[in-house]
């Protein structure tokens, strides 16, 4: 699987995302600056977490207009798979690549704790290696991770099954006190229509060794490889 993961200035959780990528492909990812007009031949592309352009104006904003950004369109265009982790959500909602938006946490702290994730769908790419209603934990760093957007399109992400991952108890029970920033019906993570693409808050690459203090992630990154690897 050929992999690439766009650097933004702000941007640090590219070297946490490169050490899972490498773990589960044997191959270090390419790093791509932001004023790189072109991309590489990819299977995935990676926009990572940390404070593009130091969250002026609205997070992801700024990194939303990069030169890149004509390039991952068109990449999307072509049905290529794209996961955004935190920041990388935040880009990918205001590139209009995912619908909604991230808004300042509900208790207007910034959050920097672990939070368990219940998987909705267990069909895709990036969930193919979790089961259905399956529970884990992954560590969450942000101050604007509170998922909005207007009831059409809520219904409309529920009612196509498009949403990927809900904050929930340890026992996979969704409740005000396991939704740590507020977020509409409790969401973690949306797809694209195609899901193909993947936005979440949450960092899975931060559990993939147990070294780091679990495995917890490691899944949706052996979903990926091994769905890439099956395309044609």
């Amino acid at each position: 699987m050929k992999a690439a993961i766009v650097v933004f200035p702000g941007t640090n959780r590219e070297r946490d995302m490169a050490i899972a990528l490498e773990k589960v492909t044997g191959r270090r990812p390419a790093l791509l600056w932001h004023k790189e007009t072109t991309l590489p031949a990819l299977d995935l592309l990676v926009l990572p977490g940390g404070f593009s352009h130091g969250d002026y104006l609205r997070c992801g904003a700024m990194a939303a207009q990069s030169p890149i950004m004509p390039a991952i369109h068109a990449f999307a265009a072509a049905g290529g798979h794209i996961l955004g982790v935190c920041n990388g959500f935040q880009i990918l909602t205001e590139a209009g690549l995912l619908p909604g938006a991230l808004l300042r946490n509900a208790t207007l702290r910034f959050l920097s704790n672990d939070c368990h994730l219940r998987v909705e769908r267990a069909d895709t790419a990036f969930t193919r290696h979790y089961q259905r209603g399956q529970v884990f934990r992954a560590p969450m760093a942000h101050g604007d991770g509170n998922y909005f957007t207007d009831d059409e399109t809520l219904a409309r992400l529920e009612g196509e099954g498009r949403v990927a991952f809900r904050y929930t108890t340890p026992a996979g029970e969704t409740a005000p006190s396991a939704n740590p920033n507020g977020s509409r019906n409790a969401i973690a993570g949306i797809y694209s229509e195609n899901q193909r693409i993947l936005g979440l808050m949450p960092h899975p690459e931060d559990l993939v060794d147990d070294l780091m203090g679990g495995t917890d992630g490691k899944p949706l990154f052996d979903g990926l490889v091994e769905a890439l690897a099956a395309q044609p």
